[in-house]
């Protein structure tokens, strides 16, 4: 879609073997240590709920391929998740890629705010995140 917002993209190292991150990022109990309480499940075609602070939002699982990638979408305003896991050395290279996003001055539903205000604040809530799935992987 033209004129759409940008794509969130983080990536960081966690000093964590890729298997060690891939346990915490594709599994249910994993996810809601640090992100959302789900019913998720590594199975392309899998639907599932994130528990989010506007309620359920529901998903999607898009793509498997254990340990470098997991895909979903997300909620219904068009929203995907991508978790991509490189392995480097005894380190794992992690990105995130949220994208999916409208253009400026479109509303998001659940929020009822300007989709640039909510990726605006979701790109900051993703760095917190990320924080937290550290703590869990890294010895």
């Amino acid at each position: 879609m033209e004129n759409t917002l940008q794509d969130i993209k983080k990536t960081v190292i966690f000093k964590a073997p890729i298997q060690r991150v891939w346990e915490q990022i594709s599994t249910s109990e994993g996810i809601a240590a640090w992100f959302m309480q789900n019913d998720f499940k590594p199975e392309v075609g899998h639907e599932f709920h994130l528990q989010s602070p506007f309620g359920p939002s529901p998903c999607k699982v898009t793509e498997v391929e254990p340990p470098n990638r997991l895909s979903f979408t997300w909620d219904t305003d068009g929203w995907f998740a991508s978790f991509i896991l490189k392995e480097i050395g005894d380190k794992t290279e992690f990105t995130l890629i949220h994208g999916g996003w409208k253009k400026q001055g479109e509303k998001v539903e659940k929020a009822n705010e300007d989709a640039a205000v909510i990726r605006e604040r979701m790109s900051g809530g993703w760095t917190g995140i990320l924080e937290s799935l550290r703590k869990l992987v890294e010895y």
